[in-house]
């Protein structure tokens, strides 16, 4: 056997001094030493001369030391895992017809934590009284356990509570409280299902998707109404939608895009987890817990088989003049330029509908004359103004521009859920008009904030400045009810209190053709 000297530098004496001190005793040469390989063995050829060498043989460091290049990313690291939905939405771009068969991986731990740091801080705990905070206290054993329940089948959603509201119009509507740990899971698995799905949704769907807004179907909506050939609007909504989508459809429709039988069954568990209403569980064979994480993606899923890619096709093959379609979750309109197809629209959408257990509403559903022409025609007819007609919070009107009297859409607040409001804020002010009065300014600050935010559109102005004058006035009320010596405040006084707290009526949205460069 042969031995071979490194070849890094002319060997030295143990004992030669480096600055006044001996190679081993000096730190700096023992630390160049200790990764050094000195003698590296040679393995020598199986033939040798004067035969010439069959194979040469590898040079092969020691097995001691640092690695000299990093280790190799593993399958649930964070850059692979965010590599891998980008794969997924591009294999779904590509092919409408896909199915993925391998997607629970997906679910990592740090996908996880993320959908933790989503949700909502403050939001009510579920049946099994767990909120957000005691939850992330052990936050990193809490993650483990549930990405290994999860990757080793163990997982087991649990019930949704069940709350009541009541509705602007008087009614109740079921909301279902979901449990800490059910919302971090639903909320990893929507982002890994909304890569395939958005690849498949159509343009006129609008409600719960990423980067669309209330604002952007409002936008689609106006601009159908002041530039197309629009003359009749449907307005459409589905009865107790989220009470009524058919279970069985929904897993047929989601087997049309994934083959992982364990996510399909995660999402029947979901559905099928039941419900807690005071005190008493209920099985749920028929609907979707509204309130729950994934349920608007389901719900959207939903629709996109049983309306969607229907009334595409409709308006595509036979429609006889121009059809827009707008809808925000549940809520539908179809914009007609004939109104022979809205009438024949209008019946085959329920029919449609009905063939996956859902209903339109009665008295909610209806086709009216609404559009450019609608003015003149009904005049003509000795009939009154065209009706109007509610989406998304605002009461959509024909108008007439005061520059040149042209046809325009008026969008004003919806009375009714601003007197709703307005007798909320009543209400608090008269629970609290005890607090200093810089408390009570935040509150109504973040209140006429936020309607501006979402009224705050052209057009609307005159809605907004009632608003703020209802509520100021409320609150001028409450002051003065606070004590004797109160009840003598001035309104000069009041202004400036106004001033310094209360925000300014002002546009927000601009002009949807001006938003979109129309």
């Amino acid at each position: 056997m042969s031995f071979k000297r490194n070849p890094g530098g002319p060997a030295r004496d143990s004992k030669t001094k480096t600055g006044g001190e001996s190679e081993e005793h000096n730190p700096a040469v023992r630390a160049c030493r200790k990764s050094d390989e000195a003698i590296v063995v040679k393995k020598p050829a199986n033939k040798m001369a004067p035969v010439a060498m069959a194979e040469s043989v590898e040079r092969r460091a020691s097995a001691k030391g640092n690695p000299t290049t990093a280790p190799e990313v593993g399958t649930q690291s964070p850059t692979q895992s965010e590599d891998g939905l980008v794969r997924i939405r591009a294999a779904a771009r590509k092919d409408r017809t896909m199915r993925f068969n391998n997607l629970l991986h997906h679910l990592t731990v740090e996908r996880l934590w993320k959908a933790y740091e989503h949700l909502q801080k403050r939001a009510a705990p579920g049946v099994d009284g767990i909120d957000w905070y005691r939850y992330g206290e052990a936050l990193i054993q809490n993650l483990t356990e549930l990405h290994r329940r999860l990757q080793t089948g163990r997982y087991r959603a649990q019930p949704v509570k069940r709350e009541w509201i009541t509705k602007p119009n008087g009614g109740q509507r079921a909301l279902g409280i979901t449990c800490v740990e059910d919302k971090i899971f639903q909320q990893a698995l929507v982002w890994v299902l909304e890569s395939i799905y958005e690849q498949d949704f159509l343009g006129f769907s609008y409600g719960f998707r990423p980067g669309r807004s209330q604002h952007d179907a409002l936008d689609a909506l106006y601009m159908a109404l002041t530039v197309k050939k629009v003359s009749y609007v449907l307005d459409t909504d589905i009865q107790g939608y989220y009470d009524h989508i058919d279970q069985n459809w929904l897993m047929r429709f989601l087997e049309h895009r994934i083959a992982d039988r364990r996510i399909l069954e995660l999402i029947k568990q979901t559905v099928q987890a039941g419900i807690v209403d005071a005190g008493q569980w209920q099985r749920s064979e028929q609907g979707i817990p509204q309130g729950a994480v994934i349920s608007p993606l389901l719900s959207n899923i939903y629709l996109y088989y049983a309306l969607d890619q229907w009334a595409h096709q409709w308006r595509e093959r036979q429609a006889r003049g121009e059809v827009y379609l707008i809808r925000y979750a549940d809520d539908l309109i179809a914009c007609f330029q004939y109104a022979r197809d809205g009438q024949a629209f209008h019946w085959e959408l329920a029919q449609r509908l009905k063939r996956f257990n859902l209903k339109l509403h009665p008295g909610k559903t209806r086709l009216i004359e609404f559009g450019r022409f609608a003015r003149d025609n009904r005049k003509k007819r000795g009939e009154g103004k065209p009706e109007s007609f509610d989406f998304l919070g605002f009461t959509h009107v024909c108008a007439q521009r005061r520059s040149d009297g042209g046809y325009t859409v008026r969008r004003i607040t919806i009375a009714k859920r601003q007197r709703e409001k307005l007798k909320e804020v009543r209400q608090w002010l008269k629970r609290n008009r005890h607090l200093p009065i810089a408390v009570q300014g935040r509150q109504i600050a973040r209140i006429i904030t936020g309607a501006l935010n979402y009224y705050g559109v052209p057009g609307n102005l005159a809605a907004l400045n009632a608003f703020r004058t209802e509520i100021c006035k409320a609150w001028l009320w409450a002051l003065r009810k606070r004590s004797h010596k109160a009840a003598k405040m001035s309104w000069d006084k009041f202004k400036r209190i106004v001033a310094e707290w209360v925000p300014k009526i002002r546009v927000i949205h601009p002009y949807p053709s001006e938003r979109l460069h129309v």
